[in-house]
């Protein structure tokens, strides 16, 4: 095992740069996220980590040693892609022996090393299948199982539950939650999907645009966006974004937005902003419907069992709220909703506005 450094990561194809300037660190045994909308980059890094793409820039290390110049197979990294990319002709047990019969270990600590990833993975009775007899689950776990007999520095997983569907994807992760718990390695697992993410993670490192956003907890990245493209991404439903102004009126603070004010007071830094544009921030969850400032009228309801969803139209905008399952109200009906304060965040050019 060992941890990873990324020091000024560049990569461009022609004119168009996808990677500009990335630096991070991953401890070892550490389960990092690389999160971000398609065309972001962030499998770019993966296959640099790998080596399956030259840099145009920067250093990489796997531990203490700079890999830039060395082929893949000299990193000792394992990566398990979203295909599966399992040899059809061969079956589980070949395809998983296969990288240790490259190296030509010895017969018999093949098959231990198999077998007991098996056991791990749970697919000790499916040996002697071939892929075309299997469910992308169980594909999903020997392409895994291939990765881990050779107990390599770094796994690297590059949206391996994208082919798989929902209810299958949630156990594939509990699984493999259970695996780093287990195993203990470095991984490093490429996904856009923020509830992956969110329950995986160890770390984020959100990207958009070939740029870091933010880094951090997931905690972190939900309780503390750094900016605009943050508060957008994680949560589902969405931060609601709402724009307005800063007025300070007899030394008290209020967040202006068409029809309604807000006090913010108890935000003394946004003072420093009084007639300037910002953005609101607030979880749907901190919404609560009774009494308050924000008034509007329900367009929709998504009513899910455990929870509500409620769609209102304020003003000239749309914001999101999250009710109770036993919500009554229908749509059409006029709304009015308190804001919780821990639930507020204010953006200025797109950048937070930290406490």
């Amino acid at each position: 095992m060992a941890g990873l450094r990324i020091k000024g990561l560049k990569k461009s194809f022609g004119e168009n740069t996808v990677i500009d300037n990335i630096s991070l660190d991953v401890s070892d045994g550490e389960f990092c996220i690389l999160l971000g909308p398609s065309g972001c980059g962030k499998s770019t890094i993966l296959r640099l980590i790998a080596g399956l793409e030259p840099k145009s820039g920067g250093e990489i290390y796997i531990g203490d040693v700079e890999v830039s110049d060395l082929t893949p197979k000299e990193r000792d990294i394992a990566m398990v892609f979203q295909s599966y990319a399992l040899y059809p002709h061969l079956n589980v047990y070949e395809n998983m022996a296969f990288p240790l019969r490259m190296k030509k270990t010895p017969k018999q600590e093949i098959d231990r090393k198999v077998r007991d990833a098996a056991v791990l993975l749970d697919i000790e009775g499916l040996l002697d299948r071939k892929p075309r007899e299997l469910s992308g689950g169980q594909r999903q776990r020997v392409a895994i199982g291939r990765a881990i007999v050779r107990s390599p520095k770094l796994f690297l997983f590059d949206e391996p539950l994208s082919n798989l569907d929902a209810k299958l994807r949630a156990a594939m992760r509990i699984e493999l939650a259970g695996l780093h718990r287990k195993l203990g390695s470095t991984i490093i697992y490429v996904t856009h999907d923020q509830t992956e993410a969110m329950t995986l993670g160890q770390k984020i490192i959100l990207m958009n645009r070939g740029i870091i956003q933010q880094a951090g907890t997931p905690d972190e990245m939900y309780e503390r966006p750094s900016n605009l493209f943050v508060a957008a991404f994680i949560g589902s439903p969405q931060m609601n974004l709402i724009e307005g102004s800063i007025s300070v009126i007899k030394d008290r603070i209020y967040f202006r937005c068409g029809s309604f004010s807000l006090d913010v007071d108890h935000r003394k830094e946004l003072g420093s902003f009084a007639g300037r544009d910002v953005t609101m921030g607030i979880r749907p969850e901190s919404l609560l419907p009774g009494e308050g400032v924000i008034k509007g009228n329900i367009e929709f309801i998504e009513y899910l069992g455990s929870e509500t969803i409620i769609y209102i139209a304020v003003a000239d905008t749309r914001i999101t709220a999250r009710a109770l399952s036993d919500f009554r109200k229908r749509r059409g009906e006029e709304i009015t909703f308190r804001v919780q304060e821990k639930g507020m965040h204010f953006f200025h050019n797109g950048e937070r506005i930290s406490r």
